[in-house]
């Protein structure tokens, strides 16, 4: 592409949102005199007795946790969502409420304390995969839940409050805004060309290699050309599937080498345990037809400079549009060449 796109101020579109992204290449040169994080160097051990997530250990509500060996999984002690919410609706004026009923979870990926999906095995994190796909299909069953987010924030800058390797699941009636913008702009396109929005997308990626970090037999790892987080990547696959319930056990084990690279290679940017919040977004259990789906799971790093420097939504970002320094495919080269040293 146009050099243009490395050296001047320009707007990007993300074709899934149908949202613009200002990106400023030149800033990068700014020297930085904010505020710097905390970097944590702690030696995690294999098991703390002060944590409500580890193996054998008593959660804040009185309940025990099994000696589990590999994945736990439990309903959240402190959902966000209620599945006693009664129905109700307030609707005076401009004054507008609906109640919303959902189940929350929490999947503990590893009984090791000490862990992370990118110090964990590739058949380990298969393990946490094959849990996200029997709680999709699970809560995508119930009659009052049209949507399934699994999620997970990693690193106390992303105010994870248990650095226990665990992740999330909100199931709700409704679907959440982010969802309604991807639902809406991958229909449109599917119905103007009976194709993948994402399908096609991942092909004209793939044709200019400037921005794939890695990829496999069945996925892709990359860095969005919309992308908003200075190393935000996405992983796709190349068949277009509308969930991960239709990933073959085969997929399943690329999926979580696709996994395990992109985390790793994070932890070795700035020589930390790389912070993140990460989640997949796939079609609604809406009973619909949702064929115009592609499923995909993004990361979306805080980290801009260095372990202590952070990029910050606020000023502009919160009142006009998301911006970015470095470009998506200055990123994309630091990231593909740590993950061809893993």
């Amino acid at each position: 592409m146009t050099t243009d796109l490395q050296d001047y101020s320009h707007k990007r579109f993300n074709i899934l949102t149908g949202e613009w992204v200002l990106v400023s290449p030149h800033r990068a040169k700014r020297p930085w005199q904010g505020q710097n994080e905390a970097v944590s160097n702690e030696q995690r051990p294999l098991h703390d007795p002060s944590c409500y997530l580890c193996a054998g250990n008593t959660r804040i509500n009185g309940e025990k946790n099994p000696d589990y060996k590999d994945v736990f999984v439990f309903t959240n002690d402190f959902a966000a969502l209620q599945t006693t919410s009664p129905k109700f609706s307030v609707h005076e004026g401009l004054f507008k409420a609906e109640s919303e009923q959902g189940i929350c979870k929490v999947i503990c990926f590893s009984p090791d304390h000490s862990k992370s999906l990118a110090d964990m095995e590739v058949e380990d994190i298969e393990k946490v995969i094959k849990t996200w796909q029997q709680e999709y299909a699970v809560l995508g069953s119930n009659d009052t839940i049209n949507y399934v987010q699994i999620f997970e924030n990693k690193g106390a800058v992303m105010g994870c409050s248990n650095p226990h390797p665990h992740g999330q699941i909100w199931s709700q009636s409704t679907l959440p805004n982010e969802v309604v913008k991807k639902d809406h702009e991958q229909q449109q396109y599917y119905h103007k060309t009976s194709r993948s929005l994402l399908g096609d997308y991942l092909k004209q990626e793939l044709e200019a290699n400037e921005r794939i970090i890695y990829q496999n037999d069945h996925f892709v790892v990359l860095i969005p050309f919309w992308a908003i987080w200075p190393f935000e990547t996405m992983i796709i696959p190349k068949k277009h599937q509308t969930n991960i319930t239709e990933i073959s056990i085969q997929e399943t084990l690329a999926f979580a080498d696709s996994i395990s690279k992109i985390t790793k290679a994070y932890d070795q940017l700035f020589q930390c345990s790389f912070p993140y919040s990460s989640g997949i977004h796939q079609a609604p259990t809406n009973a619909q037809s949702n064929d115009h789906w592609h499923w995909h799971m993004s990361f979306y790093p805080p980290l801009l400079r260095s372990a202590t420097v952070k990029k910050f939504m606020v000023g502009y970002e919160m009142f006009g549009s998301p911006q970015r320094d470095i470009t998506a495919e200055q990123a994309g080269e630091r990231l593909k060449q740590l993950v061809e040293t893993t």
